[in-house]
């Protein structure tokens, strides 16, 4: 109707994102008078516009719906220019500029006149420049715009041009969405209408004014599509949630440059059933589906995880919390028995369990440890380590030394006691054809650089020499590969992180699934400890690898985690069953008790 498919797709969804953070969107709190404490709960909250209809009754103005709500408490000086010279004599309006939309519902030119006499009763709000005041719904011509006094601005509501004076007199301009448009908020907008949508935007923005649509659909999906669609007062009856939801979309849209290459698996263990000979456990520490759905779509829509068949879900929860942490629930994949949180390799009555390194080691097997956190850290302690809490890093970096480990790498050098009995490797290449009995890498001395923060290939480069390393010791291995910041970005509620971290580990696990490929007998299973962050992801362009996350929670969450299984014995990790399981599930493919 207006547009063509180039502007379907410059104005589409996220398609003005580059717009919209150079702009500052803005709230407009819709109905305000209707909220339980008018006026303060919308200063507060942040917003930059404030609506009031207006009726004129016996010379007197009153704040109201219908006139049938009419009250004589609820005056326009009650409830807003008493208000606003409270806040003005206590410098409590801290937006730049605030917006007071006075929607007149009786004759504009009465109720107007009154308005003007009303706000000039108070000379310090009459005077200032910090709050205007917007005449909105019944007004006056634009021919007569200028007869007002300067404080006096109006909400213009054509798409007609006005005179150059004329439009001086103009605040924003405002059009009834319902005419364009009968989306309801609830996906995205009709492939019909969004031409048209975005076109009227468009047009309306071409005047140089800042642009409302009334009568939207109130919610977050809609506050983002009018967000990055140019809109520059959003509409809401919610202006504190509006107001956040807002303020926190940039630091939440992320679009990725890191990616990792998608490697097809071959399944010829499908076709040659090999006995199990090596495990490669791959924890994704906080990567729930969420997270990796974020990483899938920003990674073009497929991660090597992706291309595997075998899954199934493990449930969380320790022996004393609905929600585990990292501690417990690496203890309860390193010895098969449920356990505290904060507890490292203990059951939970606190007395040392053997951990899969350990009863493997005794078995001829060589055992290792990568993680991107730092060694002392819980997941990968809880494979070598026995402490009653994941806090005691001194005595968790002393049972590093007495472990039966034969590889590790990891941040956290300088937590270590130089009196070890590993080698240490200078670079990640001279891992694989090291001779050592017992070797180590660093990747830091303290905590390990996050890929956003120049870490860059470093965990799959650790991951194939170290593999290689345990290969030319010609004895079957276990090892254990920790992708511990997926977790951080989940604390910290930093969608970046999730996303290149999630990549970063799946370019570990196509280490892993290549090695698998390359050594039948090899098993990889791929999951996590728990979720963190209580992460979704409402919006996004895969054109874009472009993804807005939300969050519920700074902490861990509780639901059901990933299993992923790849190669000989690979058909057992699949179901619905606890996260002690994976313990016992790795023995049975092994053919250990």
């Amino acid at each position: 109707m207006f547009s063509t498919i180039k502007k379907i797709i410059f104005f589409g969804t996220l398609g003005m994102a580059n717009l919209f953070f150079a702009q500052k969107t803005m709230v407009h709190s819709h109905n305000d008078y209707e909220q339980k404490v008018p006026f303060w709960y919308a200063l507060g909250s942040g917003v930059q516009s404030i609506e009031a209809d207006v009726f004129l009754e016996n010379n007197e103005l009153f704040v109201a719906h219908n006139q049938k709500d009419i009250t004589k408490e609820r005056t326009f000086e009650n409830l807003y220019l008493n208000p606003i010279d409270k806040a003005l004599e206590m410098n409590m309006i801290k937006q730049e500029s605030l917006q007071i939309l006075i929607d007149i519902k009786t004759d504009a030119k009465a109720t107007l006149a009154q308005i003007v006499k009303s706000i000039q009763k108070h000379p310090k709000i009459a005077t200032q420049n910090k709050v205007k005041f917007v005449i909105s719904g019944n007004q006056p011509l634009p021919e007569d715009y200028n007869s007002y006094p300067d404080f006096i601005l109006f909400d213009y509501q054509k798409l007609d041009d006005l005179t150059a004076d004329q439009w001086k007199k103009v605040a924003l301009l405002s059009l009834n969405f319902k005419q364009y448009s009968v989306w309801n908020g609830k996906g995205g907008v009709m492939e019909k209408d969004l031409p048209t949508v975005t076109e009227v935007i468009k047009k309306a923005k071409s005047f140089g004014k800042p642009f409302r649509f009334w009568a939207i659909p109130d919610g977050k999906t809609s506050w983002e599509f009018f967000a990055h669609n140019g809109v520059d007062f959003i509409n809401t009856d919610h202006p504190k949630e509006c107001t956040d939801y807002i303020n926190n979309l940039k630091s939440r849209t992320f679009t990725n440059t890191v990616f990792s290459e998608v490697y097809q698996p071959k399944f010829s263990y499908l076709k040659k059933k090999s006995p199990v000979r090596n495990v490669i456990l791959l924890i994704g520490d906080g990567n729930g589906l969420s997270q990796i759905s974020s990483s899938v779509l920003a990674n073009r829509g497929q991660l090597t995880l992706t291309q595997l068949k075998n899954i199934g879900l493990i449930k969380t929860t320790s022996a004393d919390n609905f929600t585990t942490d990292s501690a417990a629930g690496a203890t309860a994949f390193a010895t098969g028995k449920k356990t505290k949180n904060r507890f490292i390799g203990v059951d939970a009555e606190g007395k040392n369990t053997p951990s899969i390194t350990e009863i493997l080691s005794e078995k001829g097997f060589n055992t290792g440890v990568i993680t991107t956190d730092e060694i002392v850290g819980a997941t990968p302690s809880a494979f070598y380590a026995h402490q009653k809490d994941r806090g005691m890093e001194k005595e968790i970096a002393e049972d590093l030394l007495t472990s039966k480990l034969t590889f590790f790498s990891a941040g956290g050098k300088s937590k270590i006691s130089p009196n070890h009995q590993f080698v240490i490797a200078n670079q990640p290449e001279e891992i694989g054809k090291n001779k050592a009995e017992k070797l180590a890498y660093f990747m830091s001395e303290n905590g390990v650089p996050q890929v956003l923060k120049g870490r860059d290939n470093l965990l799959a480069n650790v991951v194939e020499n170290s593999l290689a390393f345990l290969k030319n010791k010609k004895k079957p291995f276990f090892m254990m590969i920790e992708g511990a910041q997926i977790d951080t970005g989940g604390h910290s509620n930093n969608v970046g992180t999730i996303v290149t971290e999630g990549i970063d580990f799946d370019r570990a696990i196509t280490k892993a699934i290549q090695f698998a490929d390359q050594n039948p007998g090899t098993l990889v299973v791929i999951t996590a400890d728990h979720e963190t962050g209580g992460f979704s992801i409402p919006h996004g362009d895969m054109k874009t690898s472009t993804v807005e996350g939300d969050f519920t929670t700074d902490d861990h969450s509780a639901t059901l985690i990933p299993v992923f299984s790849y190669g000989s014995g690979s058909e057992n990790f699949t179901g619905v069953y606890e996260n002690n399981e994976i313990f016992h599930k790795i023995l049975k493919a092994l053919k250990l008790k």
